[in-house]
């Protein structure tokens, strides 16, 4: 029985073999890898992995496509998690730090928090892949000066190295979406290569409130955390606007306010 994708669960289903193909290309599957799927889906990508691997994990949260996962699939092959993927923790998983490969055609409807929350698990990660739309790939790579620059951007780039792969039009899915997609390839950071970090809740409310009112000069949307002086301490411009900054200044500003006996911004 042919199943009707759930606008609920932002099902779109990927349908060209040729982007199939190229996509599995990308990851590089070999027998021993311990990869996790989100939202396998119909197994358009599910198949192919398990042609080159011998176990496969999947996180679905569709019952009528658990229901058929597990008619086609012995769970010598297949492990179904069955859940939500926002609330599923994907370090489980991981036989040892930086083993797991989290693959994936992410639901455009939950993109950003799932991103966000497989961040938390990138010391589990070796790496992860994953088809997003478009603009979403667009607002992670940007560079500072670029204006698709985010929180999103910033808060993904301290942890990983990441890889724009394929442009996936939107007639490879059944339904067409009405958005471009593309792949991306994130990869943690070695920890000897990360920028020394006082405290990531800090770091978190910095960009946060950086990229509160993106039009706005950081002198201002930055008040609420930090004052002139701080600025001045780490050589920002207070007239320069959130998407302008580096990853470095960043933490520099973050490391400055979560810095002992500081005082706190209005003090």
């Amino acid at each position: 029985m042919k199943h009707i994708p759930r606008k609920r669960f932002g099902q779109n289903f990927l349908v060209d073999l040729q982007l199939i193909e190229d996509i599995v290309g990308a990851i590089g599957p070999a027998k021993g890898d311990m990869v996790v799927e989100i939202g396998p889906g119909l197994g358009a990508i599910t198949e192919p992995l398990l042609k080159r691997l011998d176990h496969l994990h999947v996180v679905e949260i569709d019952r009528d496509l658990i229901a058929r996962l597990k008619r086609k699939h012995a769970p010598e092959r297949v492990t179904i998690h069955e859940g939500d993927a926002l609330a599923f923790d994907f370090t489980s998983l991981a036989p040892a730090p930086g083993s797991l490969r989290i693959v994936g055609n992410l639901p455009y409807n939950i993109s950003t928090p799932l991103l966000f929350h497989l961040a938390e698990a990138a010391e589990s990660v070796r790496d992860m892949h994953f088809m997003l739309q478009k603009e979403v790939v667009e607002r992670m790579v940007a560079g500072p000066g670029d204006s698709d620059r985010g929180r999103l951007s910033v808060m993904l780039q301290y942890r990983f190295d990441l890889e724009w792969l394929i442009d996936v039009p939107p007639e490879s899915f059944d339904p067409p979406p009405k958005v471009d997609s593309a792949v991306v390839r994130l990869t943690p950071k070695p920890r000897a290569a990360l920028l020394p970090l006082a405290d990531w809740a800090v770091f978190d409310r910095v960009v946060t409130a950086a990229f509160s009112q993106r039009r706005k000069m950081v002198r201002n949307t930055l008040k609420p955390v930090c004052g002139p002086a701080d600025l001045d301490a780490v050589g920002i411009d207070p007239q320069a606007r959130a998407e302008d900054l580096t990853l470095e200044a960043f933490v520099a500003l973050a490391n400055r306010v979560a810095a002992p006996g500081r005082e706190p911004a209005g003090a």
